[in-house]
């Protein structure tokens, strides 16, 4: 199965958007797991997307900005919120590198709903914080529903200088142009597009979490490979097609 490049910038271009969001002050951390510990969790017909013979779990604190429906400027209050995700990578039989979303923490309970019933994805309704001291930028999420419970995260990131060249880990953690989920019966692959990320080297100064082993996965062993901090880009997303070679299951 030929699969597509890592590739700074979308090789399949949004033409028609149906949400438009703005991603700001994101921390990504990523640990490298074995591909056979993720592959249980991912949508029917993909499987994990490795690099040098291992993938990662992400764990990803930001801020989503104005997120809205089509071309619109986006709402300012239920389309702006703090959330925290826990995400894997994936490749479906059409070589489409994405990102498979185990949890999606979000303080905006509208928001929740919204994507639990058009996509199936699984948001979780939270406390959620996020405050910038200089060059240190905290998260905190306490999870309100649905369970399983207790699922919190607290993580500090101190932002470094920017990176000129991104390595091929960072590249292949940050540069996705969709995502893949299971719903109605089918595995969907909704691509989006966005500028190249704007990224900075970052160092982790503290992490409490319990949203990686609440979404089923083991606890990580060790510190992140990597902790990246980015100030954020303005981001499309397109129509949903059906991963055609994807079979549904019953």
């Amino acid at each position: 199965m030929p699969v597509e490049d890592v590739t700074p910038q979308t090789p399949r271009p949004v033409r028609r958007s149906v949400l438009v969001q703005r991603w700001h002050d994101l921390a990504f951390l990523h640990w490298a797991v074995p591909p056979r510990t993720v592959a249980p969790f991912l949508p029917a017909g993909t499987v994990p997307d490795t690099l040098d013979g291992v993938t990662y779990v992400g764990l990803i604190g930001f801020r989503m900005v104005r997120l809205g429906l089509f071309n619109g400027p986006g709402l300012p209050y239920l389309g702006t919120f703090c959330e925290t995700n826990v995400r894997l990578y994936s490749v479906d039989p059409a070589g489409r590198r994405a990102v498979v979303f185990l949890s999606l923490e979000a303080e905006r309970l509208v928001p929740v709903l919204t994507a639990h019933a058009s996509l199936r994805l699984p948001y979780k309704w939270a406390r959620m914080r996020l405050e910038k001291d200089g060059d240190v930028v905290r998260y905190t999420s306490r999870r309100r529903w649905p369970g399983p419970r207790p699922a919190v995260n607290a993580m500090a990131v101190r932002v470094g200088p920017p990176i000129a060249a991104p390595t091929p880990l960072e590249h292949f953690v940050t540069a996705r142009w969709g995502l893949h989920t299971r719903a109605w019966g089918r595995t969907l692959h909704l691509p989006n597009e966005h500028p190249r990320w704007p990224l900075h080297r970052a160092d982790l100064l503290d992490l409490d979490d319990t949203l990686i082993t609440a979404a089923g996965l083991p606890a990580p062993a060790g510190p992140p490979a990597s902790v990246l901090f980015s100030p954020g880009v303005p981001v499309r997303f397109g129509p949903r097609p059906r991963c055609a070679e994807c079979r549904p299951t019953g």
